[in-house]
């Protein structure tokens, strides 16, 4: 009977895990990782996770990912929709939440780092500075596109989302912010959602249109999870430091891409927006996601909400870090593991 009961907790903390996880990878700034730390359930899915791209597989095992992902792909596929509409009509507000939120993963790595040594320091400005070239770096909706570079940047997104994942610290959504696909893999999939469920049966026509970009991103969280995601783990296992270092760095310099004051603009006839010319015509038809942004001096209510969103998504995560640390402290984390 005692058996039973721990198992039917198991798998609830494993459902909660995975629901929070995929939730947090529609929010830039909170991690995935730190979500399934705080219910307890981290360690069980690295280890899934290392024997499954080792060909390794147990029936527990299996369960445990299969629990933790079909929560997670719930809470995608319903949130999605949602998060999407709260970035395009209140980007400063949804974008210093982000700051926040971010933010409050610095003093979790930073504990770990201490003491600080100048290999740490380099690795953190190494980490701030390739930080700050995605976001230069990538493509505005102002200007051509190229047939190639979309499913480059998709498949990067993919990548880097699902390497962090399996970190807590690194948020995944805040991954595919600085990649600039964000907004594009949130619409995709509530509109495929919309697609699968629509009252005349699946749009089968939608959802080959939508292959175009989940095949890409597909293709980098399968490379992420197999290769990346153990090339992390050893990195933590041997260059702690350092590699601490390099994440602190990324989450410094999320400060650059996630600028709160920047509102979307509706383009002019003329203007081009992805290789196209708009037309007052396709400018009624272009999707608000794809409007360009522009920044703007906040007055003073928005500069003060704006603080106040900042410090109200530090604390949050700092909650969420001191849950995690509650939950793990009789646990054998593997060294590297934050």
């Amino acid at each position: 009977m005692r058996k039973v009961i721990v198992n039917r907790t198991q798998t609830l903390r494993e459902i909660l895990g995975g629901l929070l996880m995929g939730l947090a990878n529609l929010v830039p700034g909170i991690s995935g990782g730190t979500m399934l730390l705080a219910v307890g359930v981290y360690p069980r899915f690295i280890e899934g996770i290392a024997e499954v791209t080792t060909f390794r597989f147990r029936l527990r095992t299996l369960s445990t990912l299969a629990t933790i992902g079909g929560a997670a792909t719930i809470a995608i596929i319903t949130g999605a929709g949602i998060v999407r509409e709260l970035v395009i009509d209140h980007r400063w507000v949804m974008f210093s939440l982000f700051v926040g939120l971010t933010l409050g993963g610095v003093p979790v790595i930073w504990r770990l780092m201490r003491p600080i040594t100048a290999t740490t320091v380099c690795g953190c400005i190494g980490g701030l500075t390739l930080t700050i070239l995605l976001v230069f770096l990538q493509p505005s909706t102002t200007e051509p596109v190229t047939d190639s570079l979309p499913y480059l940047m998709l498949f990067l997104a993919g990548l880097g989302g699902a390497s962090a994942m399996v970190l807590p610290g690194i948020s995944g959504g805040y991954v595919l912010l600085i990649l600039g696909q964000y907004l594009t893999i949130l619409e995709t999939i509530d509109e495929t959602r919309k697609a699968l469920t629509d009252a005349d049966g699946p749009q089968w026509g939608y959802l080959l249109e939508a292959s175009h970009i989940f095949l890409p991103v597909a293709m980098g969280v399968a490379l992420g999870l197999v290769v990346i995601s153990n090339l992390l783990k050893f990195f933590l296992e041997y260059f702690k430091k350092q590699t601490l270092g390099v994440l602190l760095g990324f989450l410094i310099g999320a400060v650059v891409g996630l600028w709160p004051f920047q509102h979307s603009v509706t383009p002019d006839p003329g203007d081009v927006i992805k290789g196209q010319v708009m037309t007052s015509a396709s400018i009624t038809a272009l999707d608000p996601g794809d409007f360009p942004v522009q920044r703007f001096t906040p007055n003073g209510g928005q500069f003060a909400g704006s603080v106040g969103l900042i410090v109200g998504g530090f604390l949050l995560t700092q909650m969420i870090a001191l849950i995690g640390n509650r939950e793990t402290t009789s646990k054998d984390v593997p060294q590297g593991e934050i």
